[in-house]
């Protein structure tokens, strides 16, 4: 079996040196390709140093910037003949020979795609208490991804490693998506057929925003990302989906007050509800003290995602048609 891994990466110095010399002890990988959207540091100098001592090593630019699209690049250029791809953002850390711990559980599973666990770690600050906000169930309702549980068939995950041969079927990432692009994709793979495991033997570490303004931007973007799809896919959210649309729907009640008070009592009985579970959540953790202030990322973290949600939900009835990165006219490749 044989596989390519694909970093997309954007200013990215502080990390990418450790991760290309662990990415490259695997044996897995037949080719790293390093999608690199216009980094501005030292990322493409590291790069070329790596490339000098190891073959497997390509850099390719990615005008487009966002990840689905250098993603889908990477696979039209060098996905050829090859079994797995493997997706690795260069803002976590992994464990040791993780390629090849994924493929192994794919064999053990017969699964078509395996999804991982991410858990969250910040180093002080604002980014300590959105870590604890982040690995806790006041912040992502229950994402079976975001916390490290049994193995089990999922219908989306943290993408880890997915099948060549459906992902260039399936046309790639849609890059119409300023995010969310891998649970749209997953829509598409379990509407084929195929069976996704989550697993979290290869769980990796997700270094989170360090501003509470870098998260808002964020999460802004998550829910714009889930509107598009849900609206392509004609799906239902779920009830933790559904959650942060009402929080930002009672926050928008809140002027109301002003002449009826009553019209606040949602999103003060929210704010406080999550003021004292953060409370509850920073202990648990036993992180910094700034961890006690987790329920204030993670009322930023639902007001964002609800009104980035509503927000395009708004915009229109139909959005822009998908732009699947593999298609013929776009690469030339398939």
């Amino acid at each position: 079996m044989s596989a390519l891994a694909v970093i997309p990466c954007l200013n990215e110095a502080e990390h990418l040196d450790a991760l290309l010399r662990q990415v490259l002890a695997d044996p897995a990988y037949d080719r790293v390709v390093v999608a690199d959207g216009g980094s501005t540091d030292t990322s493409v100098a590291i790069v070329e140093s790596r490339m000098a001592k190891d073959e497997r090593l390509v850099w390719i630019e990615n005008p487009d910037r966002i990840q689905s699209a250098g993603i889908n690049r990477a696979v039209a250029l060098h996905g050829d003949g090859l079994d797995w791809l493997v997706r690795i953002d260069a803002h976590c850390l992994y464990p040791d020979l993780y390629g090849s711990t994924l493929i192994d559980i794919a064999r053990e599973k017969d699964a078509d795609a395996v999804v991982v666990p991410m858990v969250t770690v910040g180093s002080n600050g604002w980014q300590s208490a959105i870590a604890a906000a982040q690995n806790s169930f006041l912040g992502t309702g229950g994402s079976a991804h975001r916390h490290v549980t049994k193995g089990r068939w999922v219908d989306h995950g943290h993408h880890a490693l997915m099948r060549m041969d459906l992902f260039r079927d399936l046309g790639g990432y849609c890059e119409a998506m300023p995010c969310n692009e891998d649970a749209e994709l997953d829509v598409r793979q379990t509407g084929k057929g195929a069976r996704i495991w989550l697993d979290p033997r290869p769980a990796i570490t997700y270094i989170p925003r360090r501003t509470l303004g870098a998260l808002a931007r964020q999460y802004w973007r998550y829910g714009t990302g889930r509107a598009r799809t849900v609206k392509r896919h004609a799906i239902a959210l779920k009830a933790r989906q559904l959650a942060p649309v009402g929080v930002f729907i009672a926050l928008c009640a809140v002027p109301l007050a002003l002449v009826y008070p009553i019209f606040a009592g949602p999103a003060l009985m929210w704010a406080a509800a999550c003021l004292v579970l953060g409370l509850f959540v920073g202990l648990r953790s036993g992180s910094s003290p700034m961890g006690l202030l987790a329920g204030v990322p993670a009322m930023v973290m639902h007001a964002a995602w609800g009104a980035g949600f509503v927000r395009e939900w708004l915009r229109s009835k139909r959005f822009d048609r998908p732009l699947y990165g593999l298609d013929k006219e776009r690469t030339g490749k398939l």
